[in-house]
């Protein structure tokens, strides 16, 4: 059954995608808003992801309980969470209380109340969401790697700093609110059995009349990069590496997830195979693809013990460069298999269907078809993994660990 896609601009800048999947009974939602931690205000780190906890917390005529009791009744299976660029107002339920959740979500998007009382308890849990964090290295270390890596603000961390979080206030929220939400660069994505012309209409009595902020671009500054050791007392090393690679978007890159697929991609893949099984260096080893619109890299982790630690770091890398000298016939049938996977499960849930709607509008201004990304898959083969290994190969990477003592960078 050909793909039911459908796209609206409204004038005030807010984007509303829609698929229509006939054959299910349910529905998803998915609300982007460029109010990501990337655009947290100077001296308030964590003021993002603070501000995604109070938003719920009443809208419109509904107290923050009614709020609630009002999305419980609707069957909603919600989320809401905060990333680099975007922060994210996700709901799926039965297809028809989609338009009901829309009227409840547009109260929350356009009139939150953002009460005064609720900060402080949020406050609470924001330090001890980075009180945890000491007690997961995996997580310290990757936290880490990203602020080296990235240029800031890219590579901000959502819980933000102890320090920043207690200067947070009402006021500061408020502001937050006016500077970052509106309606230019929103998106709104549905898939599942809906009604277009009905949703087209709805979406736009409900936000036709929202007004934009101002334009604020992100001013960005390079990352230190380099090597970075974090001195612990601890029984394991933490191993962190990042280096340059495709965005999404560009013409290899589902030749570099192919790549990163024959290192990471299951108990099969190299690094699992080579590093943890055949010489058993560490409990824990992968590597996987982030990317933002201009720009990407590839993040490997290994977890070991001490006392291997070195020689992990150095297997790792050395199963990296490998790449270069050939990926057999069988490696890549096994990546294109698991590829295709992900996507016939994806093409069968709303809420992916809906996330790649919104993905695909964000990154690429289009939606892709079905078949351009199977034929991107289709494509893939030794020789293309091999090519574009050599062209992006692991150079100029960021090294971050952590544990009692510091590593030696690999050559």
């Amino acid at each position: 059954m050909p793909q039911q896609i459908f796209q609206h601009l409204l004038p005030n800048g807010m984007v509303l995608l829609a698929e229509h999947m006939e054959h299910v009974r349910s529905a998803a939602l998915n609300f982007l808003v460029p109010a990501g931690c990337a655009y947290d205000p100077p001296g308030g780190k964590g003021t993002a992801s603070i501000f995604s906890e109070i938003i719920t917390r009443g809208a419109g005529k509904r107290s923050s309980r009614e709020l609630s009791l009002a999305l419980d009744n609707l069957g909603l299976d919600r989320d809401e969470s905060t990333g680099q660029i975007h922060m994210r107002f996700w709901g799926a339920t039965v297809a028809k209380n989609i338009p009901a959740a829309l009227e409840i979500y547009a109260d929350i998007l356009r009139r939150p109340h953002l009460p005064d009382d609720e900060l402080s308890p949020v406050q609470a849990l924001a330090l001890q969401d980075i009180q945890s964090l000491e007690d997961e290295p995996r997580g310290k270390v990757i936290v880490e790697l990203r602020k080296r890596y990235w240029p800031a603000p890219y590579g901000n961390d959502r819980r933000g700093t102890p320090q920043d979080i207690a200067k947070i206030t009402p006021n500061k929220i408020r502001k937050f609110y006016r500077d970052t939400f509106g309606p230019r660069d929103t998106i709104l994505s549905v898939a599942g059995n809906i009604d277009w012309p009905r949703l087209k209409e709805q979406v736009e009595t409900l936000f036709g009349d929202w007004e934009s902020t101002s334009d604020r671009p992100l001013q960005t500054k390079e990352g230190p990069g380099g090597i970075k050791h974090l001195k612990k007392d601890t029984t394991q090393t933490q191993i962190a590496i990042a280096y340059p690679s495709v965005p999404f978007g560009h013409p290899d890159y589902y030749t570099a997830n192919g790549a990163i697929q024959v290192l990471s991609g299951g108990m099969g893949a190299r690094l699992f195979t080579e590093v943890r099984e055949k010489r058993g260096l560490c409990y824990s080893v992968s590597a996987s693809h982030q990317t933002f619109k201009d720009r990407a890299c590839v993040i490997v982790y290994a977890g070991s013990t001490n006392e291997r630690a070195q020689e992990t770091l150095d297997v790792t890398v050395a199963e990296l460069n490998r790449l270069c000298e050939g990926v057999s016939d069988e490696e890549v049938q096994r990546v294109k298999a698991g590829l295709k996977s992900s996507v016939i499960m994806q093409q069968e849930s709303t809420s992916s269907r809906a996330g790649s709607l919104a993905g695909d509008w964000y990154y690429l201004g289009r939606i892709r078809p079905r078949e351009e990304i199977q034929a991107a898959i289709d494509g893939l083969s030794s020789k293309k993994i091999v090519e574009h290994v050599k062209k992006c190969p692991v150079r100029d990477f960021t090294l971050v660990t952590l544990g009692p003592k510091s590593l030696k960078a690999p050559r």
